[in-house]
């Protein structure tokens, strides 16, 4: 046996996760293969051997080892045809690594990936298939990105759109039109078309055209029209296939089986409204200035405003949001009383119906009235848009009949008749567009109200009755309107009865619907015929393409198809009907007396006769006769065969009259052309007849035509090869020459794509060319020279061993035939039926060899050798390969011969790399376009050794370039080209060849649409620092330009950026009145750049060009010459008429997203400069782009000029662009040019002064642009330039807000510039003296100041103590609790600038210092917050730090200090409490903060006389006061959102928190309004839009503190159960604004984050607080919780460390803990009886035996026991846990404890505890396995235990030393602990276990007494103390036998309970529903004072309290009722 034997047969012995991840890669093939066979034999789905192989596939799919990827796709395939929809969550991973590591792969690897996404979809895991798709499809690698667009083309195709989502394809397709790949782009565009065939044409164009080029547009457009039918899965998921067989027998039994399968299969028309993206309204028609414009006075502008909502509504799809306040709006301006401002609201209502559907639905009903009122008017115009309107709310679901009843019956008693009969049209329309079930539950409502209308006076309303009643009929028949038609006149139920019959049919609806089924069920024969072939590719959907034919898979589970395109049917249809065609080809004989009496009457038997004559006029007469009938004919067809039989025999091809002859070649022409098939026996019947007639000079013609005819009717490649034959054997040589030369017209006729060119070369080169006729060879080298015009030189490499004398001969042909290729096109063509029958190849047809057998592990081996004269023979023998295979070789092995080669091009000897180089060129010159998908990108690889800096070796490199190109098309090669120019490493001389080498490409093209791809690359190089290589690069960007088109030029300009972009788009201005300037400023500009390279460098030197833009600056750099000037000057005037600034495609709000705010000052990167660029070149006028992107100084201060004299017009334009200005300034700040800062510097005040006038402050996001460089740059080493600096800043900080600018400031304090630090102490110094009280909050940094106080620098100390003497006047003895610890030298020189300053301000008559603030104080104090308001003070009660989880106390105090009086509200606003609420609930934000003073105020009188009447009136409000403030906190946030201030946020949070402050109001709010306020705060803490708003930092605080206070204040209950409610996946529409960046999972996953965090402050007060909350409302909700998640999940979750279910594990956890086993007594609402079980009671089990483990008290029962039901049902083996199993068990947990480093010294004083409880047991002999030093440290350690026990101290108080690791005890196997053991356990441990060690020894006040009776008491328990009792499920109440039982069991529990006995006997024991409660009394201690009832805990028992038992007898009422139902 070999050694690979005994492995393999070693391994089988393995487990399956170590064979499939072997390292040798025999023993992981033969594992995937007995795996693929195993699952071949699962049967049955559910099989568990299933669930153990899906986790191993992420693995083997992945094998580096190619054939072992096949076998585990093999192996993937077989196990999920054998699995069922429980596979799926393998799904992700595995697909994830099928796309990593399969899509590049073999084709057959990739063909095997596919048939696995496939059977995922089957198994309906189609999201983790998309996923994995969307990743696929963004690979680089082109050819792994068809396999994924073709897989997801056969999945919607197979599946259809009902199981694979459109909607995620429909994302994907818009990257993928404009990829680089053609084949991608083909792909896309065939899956565009499937996708048109599934949800049809209209909705893929409005969602897809706009997004793709104009040239795939027309492509597409052009394609569409093949598209026809709807499409209908042809493969159902599993679960269907599963139901099948039962269909079929109940339609077996029913009979009508094929009728309901058909209409089944009808697929569901998809809505366009589902697939496209909901788009965002209002916050455009908020900037367009709506609201401004519907109050204004002039219509016209009324009418604008509304015309712009409905432009704005007229998508397809709108965002909900909040449109109450427009609807409003709307309503009344339709009754304005301009009719067009009326009918353009009117539109706007049905475009927000059509938009919104069913969101809109509130407002329709609340629109309607107005709508049916209006119907009044006469106007059509508007009636006509009112009925629209009306009728789209019906369509769009808005309303629907049961909305409309009661408004219908106001409007149809209108008193204007035109209203009601309009009003009953309309119903009309929505009974007949309704639902049949609709109409016949709502007919009573509508019946009596058109019955009433028939009565009215004018004949339009009752026609309008009648056709409503005619549609309710037609809808729901006669029958159910009987009775209510009876009081009809007969008159009238004539009318009625001719308008239901006049419509089409009486009878209901349900009676045609048979026709439409047998319509439905039938299919068209073209779709039938369609439907037969599968397509496997997304490019066969493209009428231009051939799919690939794929052999069928003959595998279980996988239909199997035929695929064909239209040219390709006629090749599968004969294949199909002529399995046995040879044959059939060879004719058989036949005698004359056959063929005659098969004749019938076709032909005339005296011409048949004629025919046999002798005389040769006879048989002249004959034939022409024959012709002439034969040519009478009209179907040939059946008779072909019969007359060229006998042609063949009469006359024969003997005849020697050569008219004979020649009549009858021409009648078989004859038959042959007009048969519809000719068979090829017949063809063989005459072939040697007709071959002999080429010979003779007087047949030859008509012959020679004959054989064309032949060819035409079944193809050359026949005709050929049975001519070669032919010709070889026959003696006349006239015969071989001849015939040749109709070869020659045959190639020139028909191509080569219908020959089998290797045997035709080989009969040239073996018969016509060794001919001794001279005419034989002359013709050969003639048909030689023809097919050197279809196969091109390769033809040569054939023919190299013919004579020189020849091989000059074909030479001088070729040159008369030269090479074609494609663009020589065929004369003729064959009958389509065989056009497919021996398609060689087409052009490419010229035999390739497989060398597959030549390239050989040795081969391959010796490329890697380490000595370089082996490795160049190994490049030698490929070379050789390549000629002795005739430089034509096939795809085949060439994998692996590329591998070897690429690793050569690395090699370290160069002349080796050259060599390898150029074999590289020959394999793929040899191996044509299949090269590429063999090269595995081998040639980004070539492309590198362009940057060798020796010139031969980048020659080689462009040689392979070369032959490369002509093997694949320059389009393959480009995406390389595009890379490689971008890669830093290639060198300035490998780009400058590499631009050289595509210029020359390029120039030979005329169209060229993939150049484009070039363009990002040639502009890039032409900023490039060497001047050759911009030389180069301007070159081929000319002829990009020239090949690509203007257009698409224009379309790809988004990735460039900056000096390339002004270069580029210079390039691309068309030529005219400024061509010559242009050229003449390139000409002078590039003749001085010599001269000016000093200046250039000169200008440089500061730094101004860092980011490197030389190229433009060559062009725009102003030069002493004056045509440049002139240049400039005529280009000014050129742009003269545009606008300086362009806003139109700006968008401020996505710019300013992208700013990170710092407050650090960081230098420009080279990206932000390029992306500053780019920005300016986009917004800013020509002239003023150039200068301010200028090198030159001078132009730059042009450009500021330029904006200085432009200001005063251009204000909007300046603050829409204002972040880009201040990045530029910026720009201009580092680069320090003086003469240039200056003039900045005075532009700057100009332009803030402009902004304060116009009203505008800047946003956080353009001060984090400006002020950290301003401060960073205010220490400039110029004093004129520090002045400036200085007062900008002041200015900046008046105009901004000083709290906002302070960080900035303090920032700046940090500096490595002393001027820098100096200046900023000066401003902290300023902003204290004049803007004090708003940067109070922030005094703390003062600190800062005062640690500058010992700095070196004189200057520094000196600024420092004036800011600190300055802030000392302000704060006066407040100062010195700001500055920090200081030295007592700092002190001192503090105390003596502080004196001084005190005696300075006496000098002035100041004051004293701090007086001023403490003035402030008292009039906040007195006069409340309108006063405070006044000056800053609210803003600053929510600013700064005072809301840092620190400061909680300060914060309340802050925010009770402003009580508001009533006295200073306002004259119009509310006056009491219930005033305040209205306006707070139904007033605009500004409007509510009026009523939130009086709020406020009440509240605070309240809170100041808690005992007063008051408080009580309020308390009872205090939930409605609540509701209105949680209903108001979107509302203020989002009018804040829209750039309004933020004071109605900060007054709902303060009134909100001035509630909670107060306990009682805060436990007077309801649960359901708790639940909505906590809801709203959580969301707007996450939403990421608040830290931009106004003042958002302190807001988010506010929101923080205010949350807090609700945790600690409200009715913690109601907390708790909000909060677990909670953490359930929150409702999309309740988040505050759409998800941008993030899916619902993430925003979900942070909202449960937030919840988590509350709970868990609920939690860690639990113990203080678990008498307080009701517990059973608690457990409910956590068992609601966790019976929601089902097992399966809480599993599933338990592995992944789910956040949510692992805090509801431990609130669940601490309640146990806490109230031990009389937790079970508040279960009165979780129904315990049900079936399953609740699983809350297992986790409560587990729980309880934990925590008794760890304090050493056994659980009650045996282990595992759960105590809620029958015993013998939950534990059918009661004897399986006996004690000496449980005591294994304790010291299997209690040595794992010991080995643990944290927890050993617990361990060994429990084992010590076991020792003295049970002493006869030798815990020794469970250490067998462990190692002798654990053994040692164990009885070291249990002698310590003693010593410490004797001394009388606890393990919690030891060190111990760390146990060896060395332990090998193997866990004992015992039966799970619960029913959940496996994940509860875990987490258990995870949450409390390792977090508090300590919580599980036993308390130090135990004894031995107390734990020796413990375990006596548990383990005299049993299992079966009350197995009769629970044998009563209780299913629906409880006789009252066994309630009094209960009721009295619970006596003895209170009476247990309360300590007290009535007798000292023995009480009976008591076990209910796991409760148990010990009687026992002499076993219970009792201390005289009950203790022993106060600390139940001490005497080891945990009873029950009154609230347990409360609760347990609430439970027993609510059985006995029987109300309690399982949930």
């Amino acid at each position: 046996m070999s050694e690979d034997e005994k492995l393999l047969k070693e391994a089988k012995k393995l487990p399956w996760e170590d064979r499939l991840l072997h390292k040798n890669w025999k023993v992981r093939n033969d594992a995937n293969i007995d795996l693929a066979a195993l699952c071949d034999s699962i049967t049955d789905p559910k099989d568990p051997r299933l669930r153990e192989f899906g986790s191993f596939f992420k693995k083997t799919v992945a094998d580096s080892n190619a054939p072992v990827q096949e076998k585990a796709l093999d192996a993937l395939i077989a196990y999920l045809r054998a699995a069922d929809a429980d596979a799926g969550r393998y799904a992700k991973e595995v697909c994830d690594a099928i796309v990593a590591k399969c899509l590049t792969g073999r084709p057959k690897t990739v063909e095997k990936s596919q048939a696995v996404f496939m059977l995922w979809v089957e198994l309906e895991a189609v999201d983790a298939f998309l996923d994995a798709m969307e990743k696929a499809i963004k690979n680089k690698v082109a050819k792994a990105v068809v396999p994924a667009i073709d897989v997801m083309f056969q999945a919607l195709s197979e599946f259809g759109a009902k199981i694979v989502p459109p909607k995620r394809i429909l994302k994907m397709l818009p990257e993928l039109f404009d990829h680089q790949d053609q084949n991608v782009r083909a792909s896309s565009k065939g899956l565009t078309l499937e996708l048109c065939r599934w949800i049809g044409k209209d909705p893929v164009k409005s969602i897809l055209f706009e997004k793709m080029r104009d040239t795939m547009k027309k492509e597409l457009e052009a394609e569409l029209v093949n598209v026809s039918g709807s499409a209908r899965p042809s493969r159902k998921i599993r679960s269907e296939q599963d139901k099948e067989p039962e269909q079929e027998a109940l339609a077996e039994v029913v009979g009508s089986g094929p009728i309901e399968e058909s209409v089944a299969d009808v697929p569901q028309a998809i809505d366009e409204y589902e697939l496209v993206d909901p788009i965002d309204i209002l916050t455009p028609l908020e900037k367009s200035g709506f609201w401004d414009g519907v109050k204004a006075t002039k219509w016209s502008e009324r009418k604008d405003a509304v015309a712009e909502l409905t432009r704005l509504a007229s998508v397809k799809r709108i965002a909900p949001g909040d449109f109450t306040e427009i609807c409003r709006t709307l309503k009344k301006l339709i009754t304005d009383v301009n009719i067009a401002v009326a009918v353009e609201a009117i539109q706007a209502i049905g475009n927000l119906a059509r938009g919104l559907r069913t969101n809109f639905s509130g407002n329709s009903r609340y629109l309607l009235p107005v709508l049916l009122e209006k119907l009044k008017e006469k106007k059509p115009a508007l009636n006509e848009s009112l009925i629209q309107t009306l009728q789209a709310m019906h369509k769009a679901g808005c309303l629907n009949l049961a909305d409309v009843v009661e408004d219908v019956k106001v409007a149809v008693k209108n008193k204007v008749p035109l209203v009601r009969s309009l009003t009953l049209n309309w119903v009309t329309y929505c009974i007949e567009t309704s639902n049949k079930a609709v109409v016949l539950k709502l007919h009573k409502d509508y019946v009596p109200i058109c019955m009433e209308s028939l009565n009215d006076g004018t004949p339009e309303v009752r026609d309008a009755a009648f056709s409503a009643l005619a549609a309710i009929a037609k809808l729901v028949g006669m029958r159910p309107l009987e009775r209510s038609l009876e009081k009809l006149d007969d008159v009238r139920k004539k009318k009625l009865s001719e308008m239901i019959g006049g419509s089409g049919s009486g009878l209901p609806s349900g009676t045609n619907s048979a026709p439409v089924q047998t319509s439905g069920g039938s299919l068209p024969s073209m779709e039938a015929s369609e439907g037969s072939f599968v397509r496997k590719s997304a490019a066969s959907m493209l009428s231009g393409k051939k799919p690939a034919q794929t052999a069928p898979v003959n595998k279980k589970g996988v239909p199997v198809k035929l695929n064909a395109s239209k040219k390709g049917d006629g090749a599968g249809q004969l294949k199909a009907l002529k399995p046995v065609e040879n044959e059939d080809v060879e004719p058989a004989d036949m005698s004359l007396e056959e063929i005659e009496s098969r004749l019938d009457s076709l032909i005339r038997a005296d011409t048949i006769s004629q025919l046999k004559s002798t005389a040769w006029k006879e048989r002249l007469e004959a034939i022409a006769a024959f012709k002439e009938q034969v040519e009478g004919i009209q179907d040939l067809d059946q008779s072909v065969e019969i007359f060229i039989r006998l042609l063949c025999v009469v006359p024969g091809w003997n005849e020697k009259n050569v008219q004979v002859q020649q009549q009858v070649i021409e009648v078989i022409t004859h038959i042959a052309s007009t048969a519809k098939k000719f068979p090829k026996k017949c063809v063989v019947l005459c072939l040697l007849g007709i071959s002999e007639r080429v010979a003779d000079i007087k047949t030859r013609a008509p012959a020679m035509k004959c054989l064309t005819t032949f060819s035409e009717a079944v193809g050359p490649g026949f005709i050929f090869e049975r001519v070669y034959k032919i010709m070889k054997e026959h003696k006349n040589p006239k015969v071989l020459s001849e015939g040749i030369l109709w070869m020659v017209s045959a190639v020139e006729d028909f191509g080569v794509s219908h020959l089998k060119l290797k045997d035709l070369i080989d009969f040239c080169k073996d018969t016509g060319l060794q001919s001794s006729a001279a005419a034989t060879r002359n013709a050969t080298i003639k048909l030689i020279g023809a097919l050197h015009k279809y196969v091109g030189p390769d033809i040569k490499g054939f023919l190299t061993d013919v004579k020189p004398a020849l091989l000059s001969a074909l030479d001088v042909e070729y040159e008369k035939n030269p090479y074609e290729g494609a663009s020589a096109v065929p004369k003729k063509a064959v009958k389509p039926s065989e056009s497919t029958l021996s398609v060689a190849g087409g052009i490419d047809g010229l035999p390739r060899e497989d060398i597959s057998g030549k390239v050989t592990p040795a081969l391959l081996k010796s490329l890697e050798s380490p000595d370089w004269k082996v490795r160049l023979e190994s490049i030698e023998a490929v070379n050789k390969i390549l000629e002795e295979a005739n430089k034509r070789i096939q795809p085949t092995g060439t994998v692996e011969l590329l591998g070897g080669l690429r690793g050569r091009l690395y090699d370290s000897n160069k002349n080796l790399v050259m060599a390898t180089l150029a074999t590289i060129g020959g394999v793929a010159s040899a191996m044509g376009p299949a090269v590429e998908k063999s090269s595995k990108g081998i040639l980004s690889d070539v492309l590198k050794c362009l940057g060798d800096n020796k010139k031969h070796m980048r020659e080689c490199t462009l040689a392979t370039l070369d032959t490369w190109v002509t093997a694949v098309q320059l389009d393959k090669v480009v995406p390389y080209i595009a890379s490689a120019l971008m890669d830093a490493k290639l060198g300035a001389e490998g780009r400058k060849d590499l631009f050289d080498w595509l210029s020359r490409q390029l120039s030979g093209l005329s169209n060229f649409s993939d150049a484009v791809y070039l363009l990002k690359p040639a502009a890039s190089a032409m900023t490039d620092k060497s001047s050759d290589v911009r030389k180069a690069a301007e070159a081929c960007m000319t002829e990009i330009l020239k090949v690509s088109g203007q257009e698409t030029i224009t379309k790809n300009l988004k990735d460039i950026h900056g000096p390339s972009l002004a270069i580029v788009l210079e390039r691309l201005r068309p030529p005219g009145a400024f061509h010559d300037s242009f050229e003449s400023a390139r000409t002078v500009s590039t003749a001085l750049a010599s001269k000016n390279s000093s200046k250039v460098g000169k200008s440089t030197s500061n730094g101004v060009l860092k980011h490197g833009n030389r190229a433009l600056s060559s062009r725009v750099n102003s030069t002493k010459g004056s045509r440049p000037e002139t240049v400039m000057t005529v280009q000014d005037i050129a742009v003269q008429s545009q606008a300086l600034l362009n806003v139109k495609d700006s968008n401020k709000e996505d710019r300013e997203r992208l700013i990170i705010r710092r407050f650090k000052f960081e230098e420009l990167r080279f990206e932000q400069i390029q992306e500053l660029e780019n920005d300016v070149v986009k917004y800013f006028r020509e002239d003023l782009q150039r200068r301010l992107l200028s090198t030159d100084f001078k132009k730059q201060v042009d450009g500021i000029e330029m904006l200085q004299k432009a200001l005063p017009s251009i204000r909007k334009e300046v603050i829409e662009l204002l972040d880009i200005l201040l990045r530029w300034f910026v720009l201009r700040f580092c680069e320090s040019n003086t003469t240039c800062l200056l003039k900045v510097l005075e532009f700057l005040p100009e332009l803030f002064d402009t902004l304060r006038a116009e009203g505008y402050t800047m946003t956080e996001s353009e001060a984090a642009i400006f002020l950290p460089c301003l401060i960073e740059k205010s220490g400039h080493n110029i004093e004129k330039v520090r002045e400036k600096m200085r007062e900008l800043t002041k200015q900046i900080v008046h105009a901004y807000s000083a709290t906002k600018a302070f960080p900035y400031i303090l920032e700046g304090l940090r500096s490595k510039n002393n001027r820098t630090r100096i200046e900023c102490v000066d401003l902290v110094g300023y902003l204290i003296d004049n803007h004090g009280t708003e940067v109070g909050g922030q005094l703390k940094s003062l600190q800062i100041v005062a640690s500058l106080t010992a700095e070196r620098d004189g200057e520094i100390r000196k600024a420092a103590l004036n800011t600190l003497a300055t802030g000392y006047k302000i704060l006066g003895e407040d100062i010195w609790r700001y500055v920090g610890k200081l030295t007592d030298a700092q002190k001192s020189m503090l105390d003596d600038r502080f004196k001084w300053k005190a005696r300075e301000m006496d000098k002035r008559k100041e004051g004293k210092p701090g007086e001023a603030r403490a003035a402030l104080r008292r009039s906040v104090r007195e006069y409340g917050s309108e006063i405070a308001e006044q000056s800053g003070e609210v803003s600053r009660s929510i600013s700064g730090p005072i809301f840092t989880r620190e400061s909680y106390p300060h914060a309340e105090l802050h925010m009770e200090r402003h009580p508001i009086p009533r006295t200073l509200s306002p004259v119009n606003g509310p006056t009491d409490w219930n005033e305040a609420l209205e306006v707070i609930s139904y007033g605009s934000p500004e409007q509510s903060v009026e009523g939130m003073k009086v709020v406020c105020h009440e509240l605070t009188q309240a809170t100041n006389d808690p005992e007063s009447s008051g408080m009580d009136d309020i308390v009872k409000d205090a939930d409605r006061l609540v509701s209105c403030l949680a209903s108001k906190v979107a509302k203020t946030f989002d009018f804040s959102l829209t750039g309004a201030s933020s004071r109605s946020c900060k007054y709902v949070l303060n009134t909100l928190m001035q509630t909670f402050q107060n306990k009682r109001l805060a436990h007077a709010v309801k649960e359901s309004t708790l639940d909505v306020l906590i809801t709203e705060l959580l969301l707007w803490l996450l939403d990421e839009r608040v830290p931009r708003m106004d003042d958002g930092s302190q807001l988010l605080k506010a929101l923080n503190v205010l949350m807090l206070k609700i945790l600690d204040n409200a009715e913690r209950t109601s907390s708790f159960v909000v909060l677990i409610n909670l953490l359930r996946p929150l409702d999309p529409s309740r988040w505050p604004s759409p998800a941008q960046n993030e899916t619902a999972a993430i925003r979900n996953q942070k909202f449960s984050d937030l919840v988590v965090k509350c709970l868990i402050k609920l939690t860690k007060v639990l113990q203080s607080t678990i008498f307080d909350v009701d517990l059973d409302r608690i457990l409910q909700s956590i068992h609601v919780y966790l019976q929601e998640l089902g097992m399966d999940e809480i599993r599933r979750r338990a592995g992944a460390d789910d956040k949510p279910l692992r805090m509801v594990k431990t609130v669940l956890h601490e309640l146990v803990k806490f109230r031990g086993t009389a937790i079970k007594g508040h279960l009165s609402m979780v129904p315990i009886d049900m079936e399953p079980q609740p699983i809350i009671l297992a986790y409560i089990d587990l729980n309880l035996q934990t925590l008794a483990a760890a304090r050493m008290l056994t659980p009650s029962g045996p282990v595992g026991q759960t105590h809620w039901g029958d015993s013998a049902a939950n534990n059918p083996s009661p004897a399986t846990h006996s004690a000496d199993s449980q005591l294994k068990q304790e010291l299997a947990a209690i040595f794992k404890k010991i080995g643990d480093k944290q927890t050993c010294s617990i361990g060994l004083y429990e084992l010590y505890r076991i020792t003295q409880l049970y002493p006869k047991v030798d815990i020794f002999s469970q250490l067998q396995n462990a190692s002798e030093a654990f053994r040692t440290y164990i009885r070291d350690g249990l002698a310590q235990m003693e010593k410490n026990a004797a001394a009388g101290r606890t393990p919690s108080s030891l060190p111990m030393s760390t146990p060896p690791p060395a332990i090998t005890l193997p866990s004992p196997k015992f039966a799970p602990l619960s029913p959940v053991q496996t994940n509860s356990l875990n987490d258990a441990k995870s949450l409390n276990l390792r977090a508090e060690p300590t919580n599980f020894s036993l308390p130090p006040s135990h004894t031995d007494e107390d734990i020796a009776t413990n375990g006596i008491i548990s383990r005299s328990l049993t299992s079966d103390h009350y197995s009769s009792e629970r044998s009563d499920r209780y299913p629906s109440g409880v006789t009252s036998g066994t309630l009094d039982a209960i009721r009295e069991r619970m006596k003895s529990i209170q009476l247990a309970a309360a300590g007290g006995s009535p007798t000292d006997a023995v009480k009976p024991l008591v076990s209910l529903n796991g409760n148990l409660s010990f009687g026992l009394n002499s076993l219970i201690p009792h201390s005289s004072d009950g203790s022993g009832a106060e600390n139940p805990v001490q005497s080891g028992v945990l009873p029950m309290d009154e609230k347990a038992l409360s609760g347990l007898q609430a439970r027993m009422e609510r059985l006995k009722s029987g109300s309690i139902e399982p949930l």
